[in-house]
């Protein structure tokens, strides 16, 4: 008997576009071949896993849904305070800075009284968090999970994997049988922690890296199983496979609050007028009307940084997707040198320096918008109904309009669009 419609999105964390290709990920090379490839697929500014994760819950870029990336300033009591996102306690703190969570309807609340949504995730809490902040539908994470109202799963019930390519895989077992066998919600996410996770501590190209690529894959190559058993039964099921961003390599890290105080903001800096939330490879610049002016004043200065490949303000940040919003002034991607590493990955990138974290040269980061990190990739299986590759520009804020429209749903107050013929 055929069923109503469902969707199913993975994301491997952290796999470039450019690492998708036959001798790397035969897997998705299989995929790829009977579906619809998205050749120019892009990340959201920051690329960063947090911000994408709202991102792709809710079709819009971080100008409209309102988390700002990894580490996001909030107005506490008269200051900026930078919090980190990935934390599982941040929604409390931004509920109490600014009233709420995300700006936007995520999916889970659109599906919420049509299927349903239950997400697995194997990432930061945080970021695992914001793909349904306000507990809409089911979500697992090993930090804590969540029935609709926010009622805690124990026990048996609840989440408990390691951060890491054995979690991913004993994630994704539960997951065919849980979620995609038994429970059929309308829209399932599974969100892998590899190979990012592995990335920040091991180099691009090295044989960790394409082992934990490999890691990943197994869990697609189950995921791709249980759907395509689903389908022969009758079942009528979207398939997205993708990524977040992409990697880059860390050549060297910068302390831009320290940079800021040497040029005289030491005060503004130490009163919270003046704030920085690295993003990794990029950083956004906060500040109160107090400090403002005085941040203004040195971004020429910053500009001429051989660190600094960018720095944007007003409309340039908003080109980026990003419009200043909650005290952001301006964003820095930070600069990048074509020298390759020892297994022949060109490029290397600063980074921000976070306080009390060693900076890991040679490692994997991500953030800004050099040309690999923002180069996620797009799988769209749809049932052979369509394939080939697309060559038109889409990005992550296409992926929640596309299961929209898939399951008969409005596609209105996106970013994205549907990559589905209407």
């Amino acid at each position: 008997m055929v069923t109503a419609r469902r969707a199913v999105f993975v994301c491997c964390d952290g796999l470039g576009r450019n690492w998708v290709r036959h001798d790397t990920t035969p897997v998705l090379e299989g995929l790829r071949r009977r579906s619809l490839w998205c050749d120019d697929h892009s990340a959201v500014f920051p690329s960063v896993t947090r911000a994408s994760a709202a991102s792709v819950a809710t079709g819009c870029h971080p100008a409209r849904h309102g988390l700002h990336g990894n580490r996001m300033g909030l107005l506490e009591e008269g200051r900026i305070v930078v919090r980190d996102v990935g934390k599982a306690d941040f929604r409390d703190h931004m509920r109490r800075a600014t009233g709420r969570t995300l700006l936007v309807p995520t999916l889970a609340e659109r599906v919420a009284a049509a299927g349903g949504l239950i997400a697995y995730s194997n990432v930061s809490p945080g970021a695992a968090y914001f793909l349904d902040p306000d507990h809409f539908g089911h979500l697992y994470h090993r930090a804590g999970s969540f029935a609709p109202g926010g009622v805690p799963i124990a026990g048996p019930d609840a989440l408990a994997v390691s951060h890491d390519a054995d979690g991913d895989w004993a994630m994704t077992q539960r997951f065919c049988a849980d979620v995609l066998r038994d429970r059929r919600p309308a829209v399932a996410f599974l969100w892998l922690c590899d190979p990012d996770h592995t990335l920040h501590g091991v180099p691009l190209g090295s044989p960790a890296h394409l082992q934990a690529v490999a890691g990943a894959e197994r869990c697609v190559a189950e995921v791709v199983r249980t759907v395509d058993r689903l389908r022969a039964d009758g079942e009528d099921i979207l398939l997205i496979v993708g990524s977040d961003h992409g990697q880059e390599t860390i050549g060297a890290g910068v302390d831009l609050e320290a940079w800021l105080v040497e040029r005289g903001l030491e005060e503004a800096v130490g009163a919270g007028d003046v704030a920085v939330a690295g993003q990794g490879t990029s950083a956004l610049l906060y500040a109160t009307e107090r400090g403002r002016d005085g941040l203004l004043g040195v971004l020429d200065s910053m500009r001429r940084e051989v660190w600094a490949a960018d720095v944007v303000v007003g409309d340039a940040l908003r080109d980026r997707g990003f419009a200043p919003q909650g005290g952001v002034v301006a964003a820095v991607n930070m600069g990048r040198q074509t020298e390759g590493n020892p297994h022949g990955v060109p490029g290397r990138r600063w980074v921000v320096a976070e306080d009390g974290k060693p900076v890991p040269v040679g490692s994997g980061q991500h953030g800004g918008w050099g040309p690999d990190e923002t180069q996620p990739f797009l799988i769209v299986d749809d049932m052979g109904r369509l394939s080939g590759v697309r060559t038109k520009a889409s990005n992550l804020t296409d992926i929640a309009p596309t299961i929209a429209g898939y399951l008969g749903l409005p596609i209105v107050g996106f970013d994205g669009t549907s990559l589905l013929p209407v």
